[in-house]
């Protein structure tokens, strides 16, 4: 099983059934948080949809098409990372991710998603892996950008969010600049 230590308190743990409880109480005490940026959220109504999403990550795991981990914080699970639409001709993959309102600001998700580039550079060895985010959720366009991801651009109206359309920034980081940035101590 995929488990990655982030810090003495905090950890990703390969997304599994058994935590499909905890993962629906964190939706459920942050949906009005979640909303605004994640379409699903008006769909994840039960236990049941989200072991039903979990079975699916874990089909995803199998086939080497994704991975998601829970993001625990002293021994609860406060949040979601995953790589997914991991195309192993192109090597390349996408990041997504999503943390209980109530630890943000602290660091966490930069750990998460540094963790989970290590792993996507180093084990997978992927060769470019991206963040798509809607152009105005500054809290998480900071991820990437703190991590040295290179803008590309900006796919117009291109998700359907809830009750609109919007506009998401394409960030990019490529397997070399990852590498250039840890021997400068990035």
């Amino acid at each position: 099983m995929l488990s990655l230590e982030l810090s003495n308190d905090a950890e990703l743990q390969l997304l599994q059934m058994r935590h499909a409880e905890e993962v629906f109480s964190i939706i459920e005490s942050n949906r009005d948080h979640l909303r605004p940026w994640l379409h699903w959220v008006d769909d994840a109504r039960s236990v049941e949809d989200t072991k039903a999403f979990v079975q699916r990550c874990l089909e995803e795991f199998a086939a080497g098409t994704g991975i998601t981990c829970s993001v625990w914080r002293s021994g609860e699970v406060v949040g979601i990372v995953g790589l997914t639409s991991i195309e192993l001709l192109n090597r390349s993959g996408v990041i997504g991710y999503w943390l209980a309102e109530d630890h943000q600001g602290k660091g966490l998700m930069t750990m998460a998603c540094h963790a989970l580039l290590d792993h996507a550079f180093g084990n997978l060895e992927l060769n470019r892996v991206e963040i798509l985010v809607a152009t105005d959720n500054v809290k998480s366009r900071a991820i990437p950008e703190r991590l040295g991801f290179r803008r590309e651009g900006t796919l117009r109206q291109a998700e359907w969010m809830n009750d609109r359309y919007v506009d998401l920034d394409v960030y990019a980081m490529l397997r070399e600049e990852w590498r250039t940035q840890g021997e400068r101590g990035a």
